[in-house]
């Protein structure tokens, strides 16, 4: 595992797959909320095999081995870690041409990085992802945020995080403000003009299937697949199922684009 410093002063921890280059496409991997390096498994390694590409891992601010938050993040995290954080990552490991894989809140990271940058991705990966918010959220994360000490979460998340209380209070704490229910990223979505492939299972206890279909409706470029009993994490409840339809939708567009 290695750790750069970013100007802000920020450490992110990060893993590569192979050796990005500044020529060659590489798979970016955005964690989900709780998320790290760590909690992605072998996902990155078998989707990057998959594809024959390159990849980078990194823990955003607060989360894994980086800095813990301080102070907690505001309403606006996601926007700022697609603005400011990821554009600094990228610099910082040379990574060209890159395709964001995205879940969770790293999937509206990835979205809105697409819709915002003047150097868009080649394409995105939206695992999971919130466009918006809906009742189904909120009331996942008050249930998750009543159970922390008492379900062993706490514990869990302490072998991945190096403050798990301040990783999953920084997080929670967003989602239950009483300014959240008003975020949106539909703005930036609706400006994206890379491929999107936008996936979500039937069973997610976060989101419904409105939020993919909206990426459909606003971003003109976009694949969905809908996965049938599936919850909140399809890359690792069919890992090897969205290994292969991912990497040859990703191929089949790269190929296009070369």
């Amino acid at each position: 595992m290695n750790c750069l410093r970013l100007h802000n002063g920020h450490e992110i921890e990060y893993r590569l797959i192979g050796a990005p280059s500044e020529e060659t496409p590489t798979l970016v991997f955005l964690h989900e909320g709780l998320g790290s390096v760590s909690l992605w498994r072998d996902f990155p390694d078998r989707l990057a095999r998959a594809c024959g590409l390159p990849g980078l891992v990194y823990s955003r601010y607060g989360y894994g081995r980086s800095t813990p938050f301080e102070p907690p993040p505001g309403i606006d995290f996601m926007h700022t870690a697609a603005r400011d954080e990821l554009p600094a990552v990228l610099a910082a490991v040379g990574v060209g041409p890159a395709v964001l894989v995205g879940h969770s809140d790293g999937a509206s990271i990835a979205l809105v990085h697409a819709g915002e940058s003047g150097a868009p991705p080649l394409a995105v990966v939206a695992m999971a992802p919130h466009l918006f918010v809906e009742p189904i959220c909120i009331e996942a994360i008050a249930a998750t945020t009543a159970g922390f000490d008492t379900s062993g979460l706490r514990e869990r998340l302490g072998r991945h995080h190096l403050d798990a209380a301040r990783t999953f209070g920084g997080w929670s704490g967003v989602w239950l403000s009483g300014g959240f229910p008003a975020w949106s990223i539909e703005a930036q979505v609706a400006r994206i003009r890379c491929p999107v492939f936008a996936i979500q299972g039937s069973r997610d206890q976060y989101g419904t299937m409105r939020q993919i279909h909206r990426i459909a409706e606003l971003a003109p470029d976009t694949m969905l697949l809908e996965l049938p009993g599936v919850r909140h994490s399809p890359h690792l409840e069919c890992t090897e199922h969205l290994v292969a339809v991912v990497s040859g939708w990703l191929r089949c567009r790269l190929a296009r684009s070369e």
